[in-house]
């Protein structure tokens, strides 16, 4: 057969292979929808209940398992289609492939132009003939997909490499742009989407979809996703524990989509750029995520991630990530300099605050390169919060302005040309004492107004007093004092910004900032460092080692109402641990463990993760049953959950251990308030005091 014919024929047999993995998983997908409907309908307290939940959770697995067959055939494909193009082969399948114009772009873009580059490129790969179908190496790159810049990165030649885009830039906008014709971008570069009120077209003239990773595994509920729809676009929110509709107006329609929606557009563009320049596919990734992520954001930005075509995935907290570019640094000075003592450990604060979230770390790294997580804490305030405050200040009577911004585009127009003035104004604050506002809204509505720093301030206090409580947390956590420390570290897209510094110092007692790295890179670096090191990469510069802590408590609902932690915030990871419980009722023969996570007191307050149903314990007095609850996280942060009964007198379990994943479900749409109204506290546990 001619080499021709052999690319056409093995180009022809992954494209059945692609449609009909498609095919079936479509089937799979309607199955999983009918599932989930079942599931909301059925009594909690059936045997069919547990069936359909357990057929559904293989099937949202077999269904992620299909992604990935896809995208691993949609990756080979490619390959052959790159190596055909750079050894000058014409394929006529090209003609006809369903190949989707990323892919497509990715083909041609690394496939040098004239027959002489062609030659010197196949001769400096050494791509001999049994080598064209074998599949690339694999590398890891770190993303950082923030609420409003974006970037990836890659260990290249031991240092850290920013991939750019065609317009030369490191750094892009988190936003979808929703054309005329339907279609959607979301690669944006910052000339595109800018903070100027001279450039300002896209904002104002484009439905333009932004903010998307303060929203992804929200409920509707969620007071963030209602304190979130002063957008230029129309969030929906139905109040029944769903997620959130997003729909931006273009023309006279509507385009409707869903956070994660967006942020798979985002990612897999992310992809196809550093594919691009990596000349090779790329499937693993160390994704940045912030620490106020609940388990069931993480397990929705997996499912993103995999839509991507992003599977062998690591998610790291932003902080962490700074943590271990602070210890790459520290174990290279220690190279450099002989007097440094080897047992020497350096004591960092890191403060990461950017438009969608705030987070601290407390982190010890050793001149050996041992990077020892103590604390970590976040919340959701962030750059979003200081706007909408700036706009409530200034507009005192916005809501009722802007709330009906989807009958046409003036109001939409409005809310942009505010939005983006007052991110200028912020950013100007940073570097003068006052600002002046002179917009005309139209219809009759103009700001005009100088604003000084102090007043600022004042109207963000609530803001600042946050991120306080957060740092002075978090060294209390870490039982490190303020003299302890040796650096203190701030990064993030607010980290320019004067009250942010002077709280940060106040607080450390004025110790000098820490200025070994870009603060708007850092996370990313060492993103990309981790990525180097989860690949095997060798290189004297990647002698790193992290341990990790878990951000929120792990525990149940028992004594009441109450949240019972059962693994406490900030342990080390991996870790397992014990707690006993026992009945409330006499004779009581079953046990709802619901799972919960977060500092809340109350278990409604927190995350709901899942439940495990106890059923057949012996008859007997409360108290007597030992309930012996068992939770391990291990060092990918995966959660497990498991239950045994004991009797008195007996060490073996009464009936069968059981033990289950969490989170079960990617989203908490309302399992705990169908579970407490069905079975009230019939089956509530206390918790059980041992006597010595």
């Amino acid at each position: 057969m001619e080499p021709v014919e052999r690319l056409t024929h093995i180009i022809t047999i992954m494209e059945d292979v692609i449609k009909n993995e498609r095919l079936e998983t479509y089937f799979l997908g309607m199955w999983v929808r009918s599932l989930e409907s079942e599931l909301r309908n059925a009594d909690p307290r059936s045997r069919r209940f547990e069936r359909i939940r357990k057929s559904l959770a293989s099937s949202q697995e077999v269904m992620l398992f299909c992604w990935r067959q896809i995208d691993h055939f949609i990756n080979m494909r490619n390959y052959v289609i790159v190596q055909a193009v750079l050894r000058n082969h014409p394929l006529p399948v090209l003609d006809h492939a369903p190949i989707r114009m990323t892919e497509l772009a990715y083909a041609v873009t690394i496939a040098p132009e004239s027959e002489t580059s062609r030659e010197e490129f196949v001769k400096k790969k050494r791509i001999t003939g049994e080598e064209m179908f074998l599949p690339p190496p694999e590398i890891a790159i770190g993303i950082d997909i923030g609420t409003g810049p974006r970037c990836v990165a890659v260990w290249n030649d031991s240092k850290v490499e920013l991939f750019s885009n065609t317009e030369n830039e490191n750094i892009m906008k988190s936003a979808e742009i929703i054309k005329d014709d339907g279609s959607s971008i979301g690669v944006i570069s910052a000339s595109e989407v800018t903070l100027s009120q001279n450039q300002e077209h896209d904002m104002l003239y484009e439905a333009t979809i932004y903010n998307m990773r303060r929203l992804i595994g929200r409920i509707d509920v969620d007071p963030i996703v209602q304190e979130n729809k002063k957008f230029p676009f129309l969030l929906h929110t139905l109040y029944i524990g769903g997620c959130p509709f997003i729909a931006a107006p273009k023309n006279i329609a509507l385009k409707f989509t869903a956070a994660e929606q967006v942020l798979v557009v985002y990612l897999g563009q992310l992809r196809v750029l550093a594919e691009t320049q990596l000349e090779r596919p790329v499937s693993k990734v160390v994704l940045m995520v912030p620490v106020s992520f609940s388990r069931i954001q993480l397990a929705r930005t997996q499912y993103v991630c995999a839509k991507a075509g992003l599977y062998d995935l690591k998610l790291m907290p932003q902080p962490t990530a700074v943590a271990l570019l602070y210890a790459q640094q520290q174990m290279l000075a220690s190279f450099s300099c002989e007097d440094m003592d080897s047992e020497s450990n350096k004591v960092a604060l890191i403060f990461n605050m950017d438009f969608g979230y705030c987070d601290v770390a407390v982190t010890v790294a050793t001149a050996e390169g041992e990077c020892r997580m103590k604390a970590l804490a976040g919340s959701s305030s962030g750059g979003e919060d200081l706007l909408v405050n700036m706009i409530r200040y200034l507009l005192p009577d916005s809501e009722n302005i802007f709330k009906k911004h989807i009958d046409g585009d003036e109001e939409n127009k409005s809310m942009s040309l505010l939005r983006v003035a007052i991110l200028e104004a912020i950013q100007r604050l940073s570097s003068q004492t006052s600002v002046e506002f002179d917009l005309d809204l139209g219809d009759g509505l103009k700001i005009c107004k100088v604003v000084k720093r102090e007043e600022f301030e004042d109207v963000n206090k609530e803001v600042f007093e946050k991120c306080e409580r957060l740092i002075i947390q978090s060294l209390q956590d870490a039982d490190i004092k303020v003299d302890d420390i040796n650096d203190v570290i701030i990064v993030g897209g607010c980290w320019n910004i004067p009250k942010v510094k002077d709280l940060v110092t106040k607080i450390c007692k004025g110790k000098e900032l820490y200025k070994g790295m870009n603060p708007l890179e850092a996370a990313l670096c060492g993103a990309a460092v981790a990525g180097a090191v989860a690949a095997g990469i060798v290189d004297p510069k990647l002698g790193l080692m992290t341990s990790h802590v878990t951000p929120f408590s792990v525990g149940i609902q028992a004594n009441g109402i109450h949240f019972v932690p059962v693994i406490p915030r900030n342990t080390s990871m991996p870790t397992t641990r014990v707690m006993d419980f026992t009945t409330i009722h006499d004779n009581q023969t079953e046990a709802l463990i619901l799972v919960y996570e977060g500092e809340g007191q109350k278990a409604e307050e927190n995350h709901l993760l899942g439940y495990l149903k106890i059923m057949g314990i012996p008859a007997a007095p409360r108290g007597v049953p030992e309930i012996n609850v068992r939770m391990n996280i291990d060092c990918e942060n995966g959660l497990r959950v498991g239950a045994a009964v004991y009797m008195p007198g007996s060490d073996q379990p009464a009936i069968p251990a059981m033990e289950a994943r969490m989170p079960m479900s990617m989203t908490d749409d309302g399992y705990a308030e169908a579970l407490n109204r069905t079975y009230g506290d019939t089956k509530d546990l206390v918790t059980l005091v041992k006597m010595e």
